[in-house]
């Protein structure tokens, strides 16, 4: 079974509902499900244990929100010459008031120093949580599931 980690922080909900239609879009795929991590519970374990993951993060005052920073603070020293991580497939998911791009660009500057693989482009969602971003999440969690049972990433 494929095992897809999704980590996300909420505080006003949406980003959690990014989150989980990404989470159902893995969980509709054969032979694939998800973690379904908050970021403050989210180990280094978590990490060595998936097989590709998904960060949601909301955008707070331009930047990603403190909790997504505390696990990757939580756990780079364990993590950060773990040959088995290297090249982990992931993407990113943003809840942005303003345009997202600077959360964005700070997290797959962090994943780039764990040595991830990006496998998609982000999906940022500006403004209100719409039905559109709900399925692009939903389709995200099914391409990434069904890219890692073809051995694509």
């Amino acid at each position: 079974m494929i095992n897809v980690l999704i980590i996300y922080h909420t505080q006003s909900g949406n980003t959690e509902k990014l989150a989980r239609a990404v989470a159902q879009g893995v969980n509709d795929t054969e032979n694939a499900y998800a973690t379904f991590k908050n970021a403050s519970n989210a180990t280094a374990q978590d990490v060595r244990g998936c097989n590709a993951f998904v960060i949601c993060s909301p955008e707070y005052f331009g930047y990603m929100a403190g909790a997504i920073k505390d696990f990757f603070d939580r756990t780079y020293e364990e993590l950060k010459d773990d040959q088995r991580i290297w090249k982990k497939p992931y993407c990113i998911v943003v809840s942005a008031g303003n345009d997202g791009s600077f959360a964005h660009s700070h997290i797959e500057r962090i994943c780039k120093g764990y040595r991830f693989k990006k496998i998609q482009h982000p999906i940022i969602c500006k403004g209100p949580v719409t039905e559109e971003m709900v399925r692009k999440c939903f389709d995200l969690g099914m391409t990434i599931a069904e890219g890692i049972n073809a051995k694509i990433f």
